[in-house]
């Protein structure tokens, strides 16, 4: 017997029914052997982990663009947050604590530089399509991440795909772990965001709704224990993941505060404004010189996917790679 085999007999032994068992996985696009050691979950956990996409998310824009600080949020450690909170309910419900994580991992790889503002810049500008980060995370796990494999995109499993592309909107994931992952990521930046946002002085204390705090704790500690323990002991044994309905209501407020008072907040996010003028003026010169995207790109625009090739060149970047890429095109050298 493999340690692959080993892992997936505990699976079956020893994981809740509602579990998704890594050898029931509905496959991969194209077949591959599988390993000997890790099950397909944790394949792809380690895909995601080792890709280029991953990395660059150390220098992309969680909420605050380029703050004064080493304790802001990027979006690498939202992601490290969300696994961590992903994992620890997954754990306590008897779920897949690999698909869960793999999941997690992967979930915020299509982000833009700049954070949600190049988002809602590159969705006005990228017609008729517009642009989601969840769907641009699908689309690096399936095409735009490089490997040395004979295949484009990482060839991750039905189920780690499913849960990218839904942790965010209307869908509901397919599996449980899924689901999961997408009530940590709000856990997550709700209460980050609210630790950076007093941080950067945009809140103070005593600002945050008392009829809120009171409900779901005064510290970031305490807010986050007990949406965990509310979610596990409200899911327990249930075909679907949620908060009572209680909390919910209450984290849908403090949620609703938070864009009132940082997310749609110009004062909030003084640079925003020029952030966006920067994805816009890139995307712009792009289409007037495409040969200046990286080689991939200029293959896919020359292929026909014109505007698709610019939006996908944009949406990798990081912050400091996009700064630098506009002083490069629109500042003179001798200004700079």
């Amino acid at each position: 017997m493999t340690y692959r085999q080993v892992r997936e007999k505990f699976e079956r032994e020893y994981l809740s029914k509602n579990a998704a068992l890594s050898e029931n996985t509905k496959g991969r696009e194209i077949d591959e052997k599988k390993c000997d050691v890790r099950t397909e979950y944790q394949r792809d956990r380690d895909r995601i982990l080792h890709s280029k996409s991953f990395r660059r998310l150390e220098h992309k824009t969680q909420v605050f663009i380029s703050p004064e600080g080493d304790h802001y949020r990027t979006r690498l450690t939202h992601t490290l947050e969300v696994s961590q909170i992903s994992r620890t309910i997954a754990r306590a419900l008897g779920l897949n604590e690999d698909l869960t994580e793999a999941i997690a991992l992967g979930h915020d790889l299509g982000h833009t530089p700049f954070g949600h503002s190049g988002e809602y810049e590159l969705n006005e500008i990228h017609k008729p399509s517009g642009f989601s980060h969840n769907e641009q995370s699908l689309r690096v796990v399936e095409y735009l991440e490089v490997t040395n494999k004979p295949f484009k995109g990482l060839n991750l499993t039905v189920e780690v795909k499913d849960g990218i592309l839904n942790h965010n909107g209307p869908n509901v994931p397919i599996t449980l772990e899924g689901q999961i992952v997408k009530v940590s990521d709000r856990i997550a930046y709700i209460n980050h965001d609210i630790d950076d946002a007093l941080r950067a002085k945009v809140l103070k204390p005593e600002d945050l709704p008392e009829e809120i705090i009171g409900v779901l704790g005064d510290t970031h500690s305490k807010r986050i224990d007990l949406m965990i323990n509310d979610i596990i002991n409200y899911s327990n044994d249930k075909d679907s993941i949620s908060m009572s309905p209680e909390i919910l209501e209450y984290t849908n407020k403090l949620r609703d505060f938070m864009f009132d008072r940082v997310y749609l907040n110009t004062n909030a996010k003084s640079e925003e404004g020029r952030a966006k003028h920067i994805v816009n003026a890139l995307y712009h010169y792009f289409q007037q010189q495409p040969e200046e995207m990286s080689l991939e790109r200029y293959e896919d625009y020359k292929s026909g996917k014109k505007d698709d090739a610019i939006r996908d060149y944009i949406a990798g970047m990081t912050d400091r790679y996009a700064i630098k890429k506009y002083l490069d095109v629109f500042v003179p050298k001798f200004w700079k």
